[in-house]
């Protein structure tokens, strides 16, 4: 942390409000994890049995176990408050007794599960609102919580977990509270979790297939980590500015870059990204608007919007801050965004634009303790030519000139018929006048025009000699010169309130407008709401024509145009779908397809691009003025985010319809599969029973076949079952995999009657590591796919070998083979190759055999062999093989 400065500054009245409320209330801690199991209940636990011997007046108000006896056993000498019993549908359950604690009113409770949702009926819907009510009453709080409980992270966990959290609490609950982070890498979880230290075997192999799979656990993690540092980044600003302190207290990097009118800004926006990729820190773009950004040309005007543009494409946080100078503007800034790095651009102005206005660096540097600053050439690129224009165009128009000087000969003729009345002395105050009035239409520059032309009317008209420029009393001469100076000073303040109200209008117009547009995309219920709401807010705020394209099938279209009328003809679809495929603005003024008359801009989000925004001018003018490019900017963002949303809720909607569907698929399964079971075991011992002189005997082979292949297709139904619900439970040992084949090839010795057997799997063939039962499964229904499709009496070959790095086990039938590019769809639940309605084959046994082998670790492929038929290959990795049999001398 770097050292505070001397100086303070005036603490925030805000954060002071905080602070006070702050110290009425109970202190809430939460023990933050990535998910469940890493320990955040038992730190709890512990740090609270520490401060009960401390002589912390502790109270357990609830706390869950879950069965773990190491957690179980730190409740031992605690004070547990009992739990309230709720009848909740014809059930008896139990909940925090929120009344009792209150009651109780122990110094520190601790709450355990903060997003739980309470039983129907309870004071209050969720349990962190129960939290909110100890906190008030003065009790401190020690809670759990997990990464995926959090509101503003729902979507974005839901989205690579594919698990929907519907307990949740607001991101306001970490305001002012405690974040302890409860660490665990994922493999350490993970062995927690097949340990049964988690959850119970049964729920821990389902969890490790889905939930808890190593890559959600390193994004959670991550998630977590990030969470924990914003907080505690958040509460440290907060205090400085309770505390009214100064500097930027540099626990973390903060950068800002200025973004200025000057060629160059672009390569400013590119320094401060790679920068605060390098420190992994986050950073801001500002441009500081001042009384002279009101003459600045359009090309200066569109470097400025340009640079913004590309920063808020790169990540950053832009903002555009209405000041009185350039070095307030950034001064201010600093402060607020306790920036630690400043990058600006070196200066191209002139000595005398430097020595009237100074220099904004070298003030900067001077004046800053704790801040680091980056100093970036700029191209010479500014011309002479440039320069005068300029110059030229900050004096204004000719009108404003003229305009003085009638309001000037028009208060001189005031004055010569009010003098006898009012007197000399009182006839320099009318002179103000005019000043005042050119200065707040016309600006600084008019304004100060018109102080020295009422100083020179003044003096030509009522001072003596008159008619004449020259002043004959020395008083006369002070007067002129008061005169003068008044109206300087005065035209000076004038202009610059005019220019200031002229900036301030403007941004409070531009941050209603948007605040609008925000409210109108919040009620948007479908994608075409809203494109509708913003192609008329888009029309409306910049002038424009406006429409939007998206993706139908494979086709960029057009879904929306404002007016109805507007068309886009074949150059301007090809400038569309490069917008579309590229994520770059095309059209015209943009550099890339300038023969199309709209300018197309893509609303890209973190799932890419989702539609393209056009707009046009009935005039074929530039579609977007340079000051409005900004506004443009943020529309299209706010669109884009409103299109996200809508998006990742059409696919939470699917989801949910396919995890319904496949769950009534699954009971369904299960009852069919567990139902028929016993009628068919009737059947079997009566077929059993008919004995060899039974007139029907001849067909009791037949019988007992299908019977079999019926009860491996009942058995292939619960099996199906079990994978899809994640209820496969291993059981590793090592296995011989001669053993196992021959096991197979016995248990399937009527099915294989006829059929040559082409058994070629060497006895030095190593051992692996697997699930035996499991395995068999396996072998056993690609056994059966080789006999179903190889035709009658067609040989099967069966192989084994070992190379480099895995061992390989083939099942090779001389059948018909796979269609073309059904290789990966063979595995399909219910997919059924060539000749199944002739075989009888039921779809389910390559899809068991393939949930059985991912379940092992073990991959299994499908491919047609050159020689026909079909090859199935399991492909044993290095780490299942467990030993190896020396090869015979």
């Amino acid at each position: 942390m770097s050292t505070p400065p001397s100086s303070e500054k005036r603490p925030s009245p805000d954060a002071l409000l905080r602070q006070a409320r702050r110290e009425d209330r109970g202190q809430l801690k939460i023990f933050l994890g990535a998910a469940p199991g890493v320990g955040k209940t038992y730190a709890m636990l512990q740090e609270g049995a520490v401060l009960k011997r401390d002589g912390v007046d502790v109270v357990v108000a609830v706390v869950e176990t879950h069965g773990r006896a190491e957690t179980e056993a730190l409740l031992a000498g605690q004070e547990i408050i009992a739990r309230r019993e709720v009848e909740y549908r014809g059930q008896t359950l139990t909940e925090m007794d929120l009344d009792a604690v209150l009651r109780r009113a122990p110094e520190l409770a601790l709450v355990d599960e903060y997003a739980h949702t309470n039983v129907e009926g309870s004071r209050h819907p969720k349990r962190w609102q129960d939290v909110a009510e100890l906190l008030d009453a003065g009790i401190d709080v020690y809670t759990t919580l997990n990464i995926q409980h959090v509101e503003s992270l729902n979507d974005v966990i839901a989205s690579f977990t594919r698990v929907r959290v519907r307990e949740t609490v607001p991101d306001s609950v970490f305001e002012g509270a405690e974040i302890k982070l409860v660490d665990l890498p994922p493999d350490e979880l993970i062995d927690r979790l097949k340990d049964g230290k988690v959850y119970v075997p049964q729920e821990a192999s389902r969890a490790l297939g889905h939930f808890f799979s190593k890559p959600n656990l390193s994004a959670l993690r991550e998630m977590a980590l990030r969470r924990a540092a914003l907080s505690v980044d958040r509460q440290m600003l907060h205090d400085l500015d309770a505390r009214g302190l100064a500097g930027t207290y540099a626990a973390g990097e903060r950068i800002l870059v200025a973004i200025s009118e000057q060629p160059g800004a672009d390569a400013l926006v590119r320094t401060a990204k790679r920068l605060a990729d390098g420190l992994n820190a986050p950073w801001t773009a500002v441009h500081i608007e001042t009384p002279r950004s009101e003459n600045f040309d359009e090309d200066a005007k569109r470097r400025i919007a340009a640079a913004l543009s590309l920063a808020a494409t790169l990540g950053a946080t832009i903002a555009t801050i209405p000041s009185e100078n350039v070095i307030a503007g950034l001064r201010g800034q600093i402060e607020a965004q306790r920036a630690t790095q400043l990058i600006i651009g070196r200066s191209q102005r002139s000595w005398w634009f430097e020595l009237r206005h100074g220099s904004v660096v070298e003030t900067l540097i001077r004046g800053s303790r704790d801040l680091a600053v980056h100093v970036i050439p700029s191209p010479e690129t500014a011309t002479s030519e440039a320069g005068w224009k300029g110059w030229l165009r900050g004096w204004g128009q000719p009108a404003a000139y003229l305009s003085a000087l009638i309001l000037i000969a028009a208060t001189t003729l005031l004055a010569k018929f009010s003098q006898p009345l009012i007197g000399r002395g009182a006839v320099d105050l009318l002179y103000l006048v005019p000043v005042i009035v050119t200065a707040t239409l016309f600006g600084l520059r008019p304004g100060l025009f018109a102080s020295i032309a009422a100083a020179l009317a003044f003096n030509f008209f009522f001072l003596d000699p008159l008619h004449t420029f020259t002043i004959a009393d020395p008083q006369s001469v002070l007067t002129m010169l008061v005169l003068t100076g008044v109206a300087a000073v005065t035209s000076n303040l004038a202009g610059r309130l005019r220019t200031r109200a002229r900036i301030g209008v403007r941004s409070a117009e531009e941050n209603a407008a948007l605040a609008a547009f925000g409210q109108m995309l919040a009620r948007a219920s479908d994608r075409e709401a809203t494109a509708v709401a913003t192609c008329e807010e888009v029309s409306r705020l910049l002038g424009v024509r406006c429409v939007m394209l998206a993706e139908s099938d494979g086709v960029l279209g057009l879904i929306v145009a404002r007016p109805r009328e507007a068309t886009i003809s074949p150059v301007d679809q090809a400038a569309a779908e490069w917008a579309w495929n590229s994520g770059e603005p095309a059209g015209r003024g943009t550099g890339t397809l300038l023969a199309s008359d709209w300018q197309f801009h893509p609303l890209k989000t973190s799932l890419g691009v989702l539609a393209v925004l056009g707009i046009a001018r009935d005039d074929d003018s530039a579609p977007v003025a340079a000051d409005k490019a900004t506004l443009l900017a943020t529309l299209i963002g706010q669109a884009a985010l409103a299109h996200e949303r809508l998006y990742l809720e059409d696919e939470m909607r699917s989801l949910s319809v396919l995890e319904e569907r496949d769950r009534l698929r699954a009971a369904l399964l299960s009852s069919i599969g567990h139902d028929l079971r016993t009628p068919l075991t009737g059947v079997t011992a009566a077929i059993e029973a008919i004995g060899v002189e039974h007139p029907g005997a001849r067909a009791l082979p037949t019988a007992r076949a299908e019977l079999s292949r019926l009860r491996r297709f009942l058995d292939n139904l619960i099996e199906l079952v079990r994978i899809d619900a994640g209820g496969v439970h291993l059981s590793m040992a090592s296995v011989d995999l001669t053993d196992a084949v021959a096991g197979v090839v016995h248990d399937l010795k009527d099915m294989l009657r006829g059929h040559h057997i082409d058994f070629q799997v060497p006895a030095n063939l190593p051992f692996v590591r697997t699930d035996e039962r499991l395995l068999h499964h396996i072998l056993l229904n690609l056994v059966a796919n080789a006999v179903q499709h190889g035709g009658e009496a067609g040989p099967i070959s069966i192989v084994g070998q070992r190379t480099p790095d895995a061992v390989l086990l083939t099942i090779r039938d001389r059948g018909e083979g796979l269609a073309a590019g059904a290789e990966q769809m063979i595995f399909d639940t219910f997919a059924r190759g060539k000749g199944s309605d002739r075989h009888g084959g039921s779809g389910l046994g390559l899809a068991i055999a393939k949930g059985f082998s991912d379940a092992l670790g073990i991959r299994l492929a499908a491919a047609n062999h050159s020689e026909g038929g079909a090859i199935f290959t399991l492909y044993f990795p290095q780490e299942l093989i467990v030993a190896m049999v020396a090869d015979p001398d």
